[in-house]
């Protein structure tokens, strides 16, 4: 039993280098995504009014004239596939498919978030604990600096781990919120799209 005891320690602290490094990845990941996140919210704030404004009128008779109404820059998802709908309105399935590949989209781009959020905890707690092995073995031992140094340890990474998944579920919730508005206003657009086909 002390031989497995001993293979199984040995795993645990040599998992501690790893998860470490990980950790910092995954830190300096939250700190990208945390700048690109604010890039995205400038971009959808500035197009949120426009958008919201046009669908708000929008009908069956004055559809085409809203790709012309579209931004030349096409800084976000949502307007990238405005304008590609309204390009293949008279083909159902190709909407459909364009819906689809929205979705898509979306949620490859809240992939970085959802990654965050799981991960971050996990390796914080795995360098939580793995730590605490050799800190309670200086502990018996009368060893107080290696105690102080592996709880040193632990304790960041708890800090990191549980930083980085706070800006991963964050960031997540109001992506999510951002991509159900424009799947509604996508969504709408079809249907007007589909109306108009069906009464020329």
């Amino acid at each position: 039993m002390n031989v497995i005891s001993d293979v199984m320690f040995w795993i645990s602290t040599g998992l501690l280098v790893p998860v470490v490094v990980l950790l910092i990845a995954l830190f300096f990941r939250a700190l990208l995504l945390v700048g690109s996140f604010f890039g995205q919210y400038l971009s959808m704030r500035k197009n949120e009014k426009l958008i919201g404004e046009q669908m708000s009128v929008l009908t069956s008779n004055n559809v085409d004239e809203l790709l012309a109404k579209l931004p030349v820059k096409k800084d976000s998802l949502v307007l990238i596939y405005m304008q590609l709908i309204l390009e293949v309105q008279d083909n159902d399935a190709q909407v459909k498919r364009l819906l689809a590949n929205f979705e898509i989209a979306a949620d490859k781009d809240l992939s970085t978030s959802k990654t965050l959020t799981k991960l971050g905890p996990i390796l914080g707690l795995m360098g939580t604990l793995i730590p605490m092995g050799p800190a309670l073995v200086g502990l018996s031992t009368g060893d107080i600096g290696s105690m102080a140094y592996n709880m040193q340890v632990a304790f960041a990474t708890t800090v990191i781990g549980l930083f980085a998944g706070a800006i991963g579920f964050i960031t997540q919730q109001i992506k999510q919120r951002w991509y159900l508005q424009d799947m509604i206003n996508l969504d709408f657009l079809a249907e007007v799209l589909t109306a108009k086909r069906n009464n020329p």
